[in-house]
């Protein structure tokens, strides 16, 4: 299974991104309205510079307080952001993922980005997938 074919099942495609000068409340705000664990930081919706997620609000919360709710993104988000192509494997990004301990990975073709995929977007793209296969293997087996 590929990217492009998780990026197909997701019910919405739009990545949502704040400014890098927004405040950690106004990202958390969005991420508790759309439900969603993180949000890509970029100037021009399109060039990932950051990542930013809830386990970054719990980090900079527990270390300097809720005065972080005040201080930009920028401040806090993960600058080395590793991406993938909508060519990439779910196997591929599976690892990436695990090796690197985050869960959301932008999706960036010809240096713009596509898509975001995040860990339970994959698990549950492979999760299908096995259903399906399941359900071909029992139609072998009983001759249909």
């Amino acid at each position: 299974m590929l990217v492009q074919q998780i990026l197909n099942s997701k019910p919405i495609a739009e990545t949502l991104t704040v400014t890098p000068s927004a405040t950690v409340a106004q990202a958390a705000a969005l991420m508790a309205q759309k439900r969603i664990g993180a949000v890509v930081i970029s100037a021009d919706g399109l060039t990932p510079e950051g990542v930013f997620s809830e386990r970054d609000i719990v980090r900079e919360l527990a270390k300097i307080g809720s005065g972080c709710m005040d201080h930009p993104v920028r401040d806090y988000m993960t600058r080395e952001v590793v991406t993938c192509t909508r060519e990439t494997s779910a196997r591929e990004l599976l690892e990436q993922m695990t090796q690197g301990r985050f869960r959301h990975m932008p999706v960036v073709e010809d240096g713009k980005m596509v898509g975001l995929v995040s860990i339970g977007d994959v698990v549950k793209a492979q999760l299908t997938e096995l259903e399906m296969e399941k359900g071909a293997l029992e139609s072998m087996i009983k001759g249909y």
